[in-house]
């Protein structure tokens, strides 16, 4: 459950900055987090991803000063308020030019699309790739980057619009969810595609698996729909020695701060160059948090979602 309030102003420990909040990303671990299927010490302010300026730092923090343009991803919590406390070494500079309502939408799914197309599958010329969700958040983003690297996309969508904007994101192909699987072998020539990114989850992974060639590597990296159940590996067998992995964020691709500026570096500066596009789907007000939620839970959303604090809103905080 979601309450709103208002908190005395957080001060910065050693090595933490203390950042005023221009605007605070909405993702569905925020959700997870919420509900408890991911355990996190209650009671806590959500929101792992956001951007703001340094208004104070620190003990020891020699990167940043008062007045930086920061932003950050997971790793945080707090960023559901006017001002967080963010540990610097969490923190990357905006580059100048950027909006902070587009950095902040930038940092997760930005850093989610890079490390799947960089990392968990090196998506290589010629590749075709089922991308579940192409019109989501990070959907758009995966679309974009395995374009840029020369693959082929194949994307699902649950409504006209949604396939609107997967197409314009470059998807090659657009599908809707019933019969996915077969719709994916009959525009692959029977072969099935090399890889799945699937951040629906219960839904789709049944489909997925018939999605893949022999060999294929499902990446199963959210679930939207609900948690798979538990599965017979046989299955993996039986459809052609196939790979499954469960990634995430962090721990698993965010291993230090050069990997952090690396993945973080590459996407702002696409963004900057407009050569990744972000779509900002709709900005709420922080006290909005909880309609941004549920809008996200009911897939009632295109692309990015934005909590944008106001000044009249003094020091507000969500609390779960």
């Amino acid at each position: 459950m979601l309450e709103y309030g208002q908190r005395p102003d957080p001060v910065p420990g050693a090595g933490e900055l203390l950042v005023d909040v221009a605007a605070a990303g909405v993702n569905f671990i925020d959700i997870y987090q919420r509900e408890g299927r991911y355990a996190v010490e209650a009671p806590f302010v959500p929101g792992r991803e956001g951007a703001g300026i340094v208004s104070a730092a620190g003990a020891g923090v020699t990167d940043f000063e008062v007045g930086d343009r920061v932003c950050w991803a997971s790793g945080v919590l707090g960023s559901y308020a006017t001002k967080a406390v963010i540990p610097a070494a969490r923190a990357v500079p905006v580059p100048g030019a950027m909006d902070l309502d587009l950095a902040a939408a930038a940092m997760v799914q930005g850093m989610t699309a890079h490390y799947l197309t960089h990392s968990t599958y090196q998506v290589r010329p010629g590749d075709t790739v089922l991308v579940h969700a192409a019109a989501g958040g990070t959907g758009l983003l995966l679309t974009q980057m395995v374009k840029m690297l020369g693959g082929r996309v194949i994307g699902t969508v649950s409504s006209p619009e949604k396939a609107q904007q997967a197409r314009q994101a470059g998807a090659d192909e657009v599908i809707g969810y019933e019969g996915f699987a077969k719709a994916v072998h009959d525009l692959t020539h029977g072969e099935g595609v090399p890889v799945v990114y699937d951040g629906v989850g219960r839904a789709t992974f049944d489909g997925s698996l018939a999605s893949l060639r022999t060999r294929g590597l499902m990446v199963l990296y959210g679930a939207a729909s609900g948690s798979v159940e538990p599965f017979d590996p046989m299955r993996l067998l039986e459809g052609g020695g196939l790979f499954l992995t469960r990634p995430t964020l962090i721990p698993s691709y965010l291993t230090s701060r050069e990997e952090l500026l690396w993945r973080a570096g590459d996407v702002l500066r696409w963004v900057s160059s407009g050569k990744l596009r972000i779509h900002i789907g709709r900005r709420y007000s922080l006290a909005d948090a909880r309609m941004a939620h549920e809008d996200l839970e009911h897939r009632r959303s295109l692309g990015k979602l934005l909590l944008i604090p106001e000044p009249s809103e003094g020091q507000g905080a969500w609390t779960a």
